[in-house]
């Protein structure tokens, strides 16, 4: 008898079961979204504590707006996929709440809930917008959900001053497929708005929102929620 013969069908009957069930338990990791987001606000030395807050109350806020959890459960889909990351200067960048997917009320409200209970710390470093970009593109490779949107929101109250310039930075990201929203705070370059515009912002549909205060800022951070998801909505 071929034992041999015999030994080598079966490690080979075996390995083709292993591998058909490994791809298979990846695939079901994997779930399709109508919008992969990942909200990247300004932890920079120039961002006091009262506007660090703003960022962090202003985004919980819109999660609990009822259009917006309508919005996000209307998709095709039904869910969308959200992190939320810090970030300032080019080694800087932390993780505040990880990839988490959210479709009916209750699971878009604990995301609001999950944000209102982080820590206000202090933060402080340069304002690395280009590397701030690059490393918010990276996440999507742990976002365990795929999608026919992946947009970045990019928070900021001023320009680059240290690592890669925007602009480079942006190009890398579009060629990714990866949009690129900005939401500006006016307290002290009145030209932000103009600069994302030129050096930051790209993709289908970018945009940059504006704001000047607490109540423009939660109205800013509404309105731009609700354009992305009616965006992916579309798709």
């Amino acid at each position: 008898m071929d034992w041999f013969g015999l030994w080598r069908r079966g490690a080979l009957g075996l390995a083709f079961v292993w591998a058909a069930t490994g791809w298979a338990g990846e695939a079901r990791a994997w779930t399709s979204v109508d919008l992969e987001l990942v909200l990247a606000i300004d932890a920079s030395a120039s961002v006091e504590d009262s506007l660090l807050d703003f960022q962090l109350s202003g985004h919980a806020a819109a999660f609990r707006d009822p259009s917006v959890v309508a919005a996000i459960g209307g998709g095709s889909r039904g869910k969308i996929a959200v992190t939320l990351v810090s970030w300032s200067d080019p080694t800087a960048f932390e993780v505040l709440i990880p990839w988490t997917q959210i479709g009916d009320p209750d699971s878009v409200l604990a995301f609001a809930a999950a944000i209102d209970t982080l820590p206000r710390r202090d933060f402080a470093g340069s304002t690395g917008i280009g590397a701030a970009m690059l490393n918010a593109a990276d996440r999507f490779r742990f976002s365990g959900a795929s999608s026919p949107r992946r947009v970045i929101d990019l928070v900021s109250n001023g320009f680059n001053n240290i690592g890669i310039m925007p602009e480079y930075a942006r190009d890398q990201v579009l060629a990714q497929g990866i949009t690129i929203n900005g939401l500006v705070i006016l307290d002290q370059v009145p030209w932000l708005t103009d600069y994302f515009a030129a050096r930051v912002i790209g993709g289908p549909s970018a945009f940059v929102r504006a704001a000047d205060d607490r109540r423009s800022f939660a109205r800013a951070i509404l309105d731009k929620l609700r354009w992305e998801i009616a965006a992916a909505a579309d798709r």
